[in-house]
């Protein structure tokens, strides 16, 4: 069990989702190719020229970026859903993308197509954290709104009364060390206050950097992270256990 009572105080714990709260099979077999089969007929309606221009006006930067890395996708000026299959192909974490899939993702949870998922800890752990008065957030390359659709539809409920704020790439990248230094910001706690747990060595390391604590979240179908013997591991969150806050 990782004992978190000693020290600097946890009042804030921060979670990845994929491969941390929610398993990786379920992004991976179930969102991305629930996103995929409707990119053209999303992008080819015309209610969503709103937002479709928004995506193309993050592509264009995105695709420029590309383009100074030596890389030849498609244009998105030509062929915008290409483009969006080839970062989806690559595993990009484009902006762009994130939110033309979220805006899909949004009519499958609207339409009860899409559910969410999380492991069978997460919810005991959030509410036992809720009660100890631990704030809770979550950072995911997935939009905020697209986590807040996950935690609403899940198995054991709807867990969003339980997780006070939800972080982006608004924040900035996960590997890097100004994202968690902004989080602590937006929560207004010294970063030595909060809790990252997170799947990812890149990201706690990132983390680490910033003053946060971290700890290396270990589930069964995770792929074996290099590095990972530099860090608290837990493969429940149960095994996490925090004080008593006062707020």
């Amino acid at each position: 069990m990782t004992d978190r009572s000693a020290g600097s105080q946890i009042r804030a714990v921060v979670l990845d989702i994929e491969g941390t709260t929610t398993p990786i099979a379920f992004v991976h077999q179930t969102l991305f190719p629930y996103a995929r089969a409707r990119l053209r007929a999303w992008a080819g309606d015309p209610a969503n020229a709103t937002d479709l221009a928004e995506v193309a006006r993050r592509f264009s930067s995105e695709h420029a970026a590309d383009l100074a890395r030596g890389d030849a996708p498609p244009d998105p000026r030509t062929t915008l859903v290409a483009y969006a299959e080839w970062l989806m192909d690559r595993d990009r974490k484009s902006p762009g993308l994130k939110l033309m899939q979220g805006l899909i993702w949004e009519r499958g949870y609207q339409a009860g197509e899409l559910r969410g998922q999380v492991y069978p800890d997460v919810a005991p752990a959030l509410r036992r954290w809720h009660a100890a008065n631990v704030r809770l957030a979550i950072y995911s390359s997935g939009s905020a709104l697209t986590q807040r659709r996950l935690f609403q539809s899940t198995g054991d409920g709807d867990l969003t009364p339980l997780i006070s704020a939800h972080f982006d790439t608004g924040v900035g990248a996960k590997g890097e060390s100004t994202s968690y230094t902004n989080i602590a910001e937006a929560l207004g706690l010294a970063p030595a206050n909060i809790l990252f747990v997170s799947d990812v060595v890149r990201e706690l390391e990132a983390a680490r950097a910033a003053g946060l604590q971290v700890v290396l979240c270990v589930r069964p179908d995770n792929p074996a992270q290099e590095g990972a013997g530099d860090f608290d591991q837990v493969s429940d969150l149960g095994q996490i256990v925090v004080t008593e806050t006062l707020q």
